[in-house]
């Protein structure tokens, strides 16, 4: 039996990414080359710092190899111990950065509209062994960062947030990155803005900020060594590619909105599934099209229809599933405590994630609509 030929010619990814101008992007490869100055807060280290530091209006922007070393040097810096808190709906990386330093993360349910930790989940799991609270701003929106400071502040815990989906985004008009004792983007290669790899540390906090220079340098300063510490260092080329996908910030965005608004046409009135906006009144980066799948009105499941979309070179994303609670090293010892976590579970069982960035256009997104459109409605008038 012959195979059935897909819609689409060519995969498309979520998370393609994005090059911005590739002309600036090899001027400054040529320069760092001639230069010879390739790593060791280089010139193009410094200015994507300043210029990051600016764009988000903090006082400190520390640059490092990516962003789960980021989290590390973080929680290493604010000197969590014990018991963190973090949800359990996010990427693995954040759960890994606290085990990977002997700490223990506690996973908490998260709000079922915002998806992100729930400040009253996260008030029953303190205990005395609890030193933080390791928050995560999913699909760019953000934490309630109100009720998790007042979590913090009446038990004594730092605040940490993993801000690898929003570079951008705003929470009361404000950036996100000013937040916590500190907070952790991402800059590889599938977020919207990239530096191939590499992540950053923002705080207001001048002697954190002055520790996590050290600690990703082998704990040097001024040639001496004071503090323990790593090699965490960005190199040149990630950020000469960093800055030039910054300077693109805004043109990247604005795909991002045309394609958001290219989804919300092509996929109104699909039963089943329905599309998350961004939280309104604020800025969003708009880079993840994320879609909730009610089995009983589409008629599948969310596994089905991402099985079925992948015949079509349609590669969406189960994201996140299953939750951290779910998979090991943390399944035995979760289910040891007895604690359930059903909003988590229950959105792990029904998202998925949509192609879009610049290697995405308003054809292609109606293509996709079809296809969903025909599984959805086809499978109704099956059954």
């Amino acid at each position: 039996m012959s195979r059935r030929t897909p819609h689409f010619a060519e995969p498309l990814h979520v998370g393609r990414p994005n090059i911005g101008d590739r002309e600036r992007l090899l001027e400054r490869f040529i320069d760092l080359l001639d230069r010879r100055w390739l790593t060791n807060d280089g010139p193009y280290l410094q200015e994507f710092e300043q210029r990051l530091a600016e764009y988000l209006g903090v006082r400190h922007c520390v640059a490092v190899c990516n962003a789960t070393i980021g989290l590390e040097l973080a929680i290493r810096a604010l000197d969590m111990t014990g018991e963190v808190i973090v949800p359990s709906f996010t990427f693995p990386a954040t759960a890994h950065a606290l085990a990977w330093l002997g700490v223990t993360p506690v996973f908490a349910d998260v709000d079922p509209t915002t998806h992100t930790l729930d400040p009253a989940a996260v008030e029953r799991l303190v205990t005395p062994r609890t030193t933080g609270i390791l928050g995560v701003h999913v699909w760019g929106r953000s934490c309630d960062v109100a009720g998790l400071d007042d979590v913090a502040e009446r038990h004594g815990l730092k605040v940490l947030y993993d801000a690898a989906h929003a570079l951008g985004c705003t929470q009361r008009g404000q950036m996100l990155g000013n937040f916590g004792d500190a907070e952790v983007f991402s800059f590889h290669a599938t977020k919207f803005v990239n530096a191939a790899e590499g992540g950053a540390i923002t705080t207001n906090d001048d002697d954190l900020a002055a520790r996590l220079r050290r600690m990703r340098a082998f704990g040097l300063e001024r040639g001496e060594v004071c503090d323990v510490g790593t090699n965490a260092k960005m190199n040149e080329l990630s950020a000469a590619m960093g800055l030039t996908s910054l300077e693109s910030v805004d043109d990247f965005i604005a795909r991002n909105r045309i394609n958001l608004a290219a989804y919300e046409r092509a996929l109104a009135g699909i039963p089943g599934v329905r599309l998350l906006s961004p939280p309104p009144f604020e800025q969003s980066n708009c880079q993840y099209i994320v879609v909730e799948v009610e089995a009983r009105d589409a008629g599948q499941t969310r596994d089905q229809l991402v099985a079925k979309l992948h015949e079509e070179n349609v590669l969406a994303k189960k994201y996140f599933s299953p939750g951290c609670h779910r998979m090991e090293p943390y399944r035995a010892a979760h289910e040891a405590t007895g604690r359930r976590l059903p909003q988590t579970d229950r959105l792990c069982d029904r998202l998925l994630q949509l192609p879009t960035g610049t290697a995405v256009d308003e054809s292609m997104i109606a293509s996709i609509g079809t296809i969903l459109g025909n599984l959805a409605i086809g499978r109704r008038r099956a059954a």
